[in-house]
């Protein structure tokens, strides 16, 4: 990609903070920049950027999934309990996790689009059902008999840096690239988003959208899942519980627009980085935890600054003369 249209693109001022970020970071800190620090933080993007996606999508047509992290975490103690309970094959396990999270993201997008209540209210109840199950399923209890296979291929790298996690993430984003900006159904999913309408006026199923964007946010959330059993090598209860804010700060500081119609998959790749240097800067330079949430809520009130900022610009140069 030539300079000067590197430079047009929407996110070329985030990129240009992550390389200062990395740059500034690596020279306080040299060990920020060790090839084992890279593998640990390209392993938390890998994971963080399947989770995006996931609420991307949902932004696409102007709602939200509170229920991410919950479907994650359902999807993530069925794929260890199936190994570790029922002995189940791992492509057998992975199979049933992935009809799990697109059943679970079937029946959120089914109730929304049937019913018309607010994704919101929709998502926030199945969030309490989905945990529910997965308690019932546990006791609260981790399961612990993952396969070899699956815990090495979530601590394994090739050539010393680039976790095995990155294969995942990187199917996961392509097919959501080409889904949004080569396939019909893509541009369909942002029409609706733009104006559920408009959308519909031209022929566009707006019932059927809602639907499938909430079983692809499902699925991603699911193979999201059954990477952090892959990672943490332990089917815990409480995986997904902290994925909410993630899921939204992420493709918003990215150039999501939360009222629908506009979203980047390049952009919010690069908000993933910025959360994780920033998480890992934090921790490197041994600074309380619970300043990493003050720092998301920040960039969070930050990036819907800068989307106002965007909107009001358009609304004044739109206006007639």
């Amino acid at each position: 990609m030539p300079l000067q249209k590197l430079l047009k693109t929407e996110w070329s001022g985030l990129l240009l903070v992550v390389i200062l970020a990395i740059m500034l970071i690596g020279y306080l800190k040299p060990s920020f920049l060790t090839p084992f620090n890279i593998q640990i933080l390209l392993a938390a993007i890998s994971v963080n950027m399947v989770i995006a996606l996931a609420q991307m999508l949902i932004v696409g047509i102007g709602q939200m999934n509170l229920s991410v992290g919950a479907i994650g975490g359902l999807v993530a103690i069925s794929f260890a309990g199936l190994m570790d309970v029922f002995q189940l094959p791992i492509p057998l396990a992975v199979l049933v996790g992935l009809l799990i999270g697109l059943a679970a993201g079937l029946f959120n997008g089914v109730i929304i689009a049937f019913t018309g209540i607010s994704a919101f209210i929709i998502t926030l109840a199945s969030l309490s059902v989905f945990k529910g199950i997965n308690l019932g399923i546990t006791e609260a209890q981790p399961f612990y008999g993952v396969a070899e296979s699956v815990k090495s291929f979530g601590n394994s790298s090739l050539l010393g840096t680039l976790p095995l996690l990155i294969i995942p993430m990187l199917v996961c984003l392509v097919g959501v690239w080409v889904l949004l900006n080569r396939m019909r159904y893509g541009r369909h999913l942002l029409a609706v988003g733009a104006s559920p309408t408009a959308a519909s006026l031209v022929g566009i199923s707006v019932r059927n959208i809602v639907i499938g964007t909430h079983a692809l946010s499902g699925l991603l959330a699911a193979v999201a899942g059954m990477m952090v059993v892959a990672r943490l090598q332990i089917g815990q209860p409480t995986i997904g519980d902290d994925w909410l804010i993630l899921s939204f700060a992420a493709p918003v500081i990215g150039g999501a627009v939360l009222a629908g119609g506009h979203v980047n998959v390049i952009g919010t790749l690069l908000g993933v980085t910025t959360i994780a240097i920033i998480t890992q800067a934090l921790v490197l330079f041994e600074i309380d935890p619970f300043i990493v949430q003050i720092f998301l809520g920040l960039l969070i009130l930050w990036a819907v600054g800068i989307n106002r900022l965007r909107d009001l610009r358009l609304t004044l140069f739109s206006k007639p003369a």
